[in-house]
């Protein structure tokens, strides 16, 4: 049974309602041709669609998985494609006639059939230098596909400290519900950050750095070891993660002031 008719069904009283939700759990999980599983109803239960991680899967794996995905929802995140994938990732979208988003730097990409709208709460995103970009980037794209607006400013490290003040204090103006730091070396602006606000802080230690705490050692080890109470860290280069949480608790916050 579609799940219209299972619905008419207990509203009819033929069928019972552990029934029905016996027949309703069958529509939680998709397989797709022995190569995936995908959570149909995660959207509905947590608020976040799904990602494909692409970094270790075929192209023709991505194209079935993104195809079948669509049928059910409106959108899909493709999170760390290959360099030679991404164009022909891009090109099967245009020829299933869904809209794109990209991301500055980076290897994800975001797929949508209808126009995604920022009823969501509003998530700021920083990075301490260029480099961290990318994975940024990625956080970006998760908030975004859960209706989050995003107010956004990169490379405004502490090697420059000077350049975190206006952009933190638009962010407390625009009082957005959640703030998420990439940094890599040394991965200081994230204590700094959560230093000077009330605002939770998602801490994204990137793998920027050499010597010693290379690969994002060094950042993960300071943001971990934070004196700044009100700083969560997620692991190296997690944008996906970050983006995920950050828009939970923006999402929740908006809700309750409603």
């Amino acid at each position: 049974m579609e799940i219209h008719e299972v619905l008419k069904s207990v509203k009819a009283g033929t069928v019972s309602v552990n029934d029905a939700k016996k027949m309703l759990s069958l529509y939680s999980i998709e397989e797709i041709e022995g190569i995936a599983k995908i959570d149909i109803n995660r959207r509905k239960r947590r608020g976040i669609p799904e990602i494909i991680f692409a970094e270790t899967k075929e192209l023709e794996e991505i194209k079935k998985i993104i195809k079948r995905v669509l049928e059910k929802s409106n959108s899909v995140i493709v999170s760390r494609i290959k360099k030679t994938d991404y164009p022909k990732i891009q090109a099967f979208a245009k020829r299933l006639k869904v809209k794109i988003k990209t991301g500055k730097k980076s290897s994800s990409l975001l797929l949508f059939k209808k126009p995604i709208k920022f009823h969501g709460g509003k998530v700021g995103i920083l990075t301490a230098g260029t480099s961290d970009i990318g994975v940024a980037e990625e956080s970006r794209l998760v908030c975004e596909a859960m209706n989050c607006k995003c107010i956004t400013s990169y490379d405004v490290g502490v090697a420059g400290i000077q350049r975190i003040f206006p952009i933190l204090k638009k962010m407390i103006e625009e009082d957005v519900d959640c703030i998420i730091v990439a940094a890599g070396m040394e991965g200081a602006l994230a204590t700094l950050v959560s230093t000077m606000t009330d605002i939770p802080v998602i801490g994204i230690p990137t793998s920027v750095g050499y010597g010693y705490g290379e690969k994002g050692i060094a950042a993960l080890a300071s943001m971990l070891q934070s004196c700044s109470l009100g700083l969560s860290v997620v692991n190296i280069d997690n944008g996906i993660a970050a983006g995920g949480i950050a828009a939970n608790i923006a999402n929740r916050t908006i809700r309750k002031k409603e």
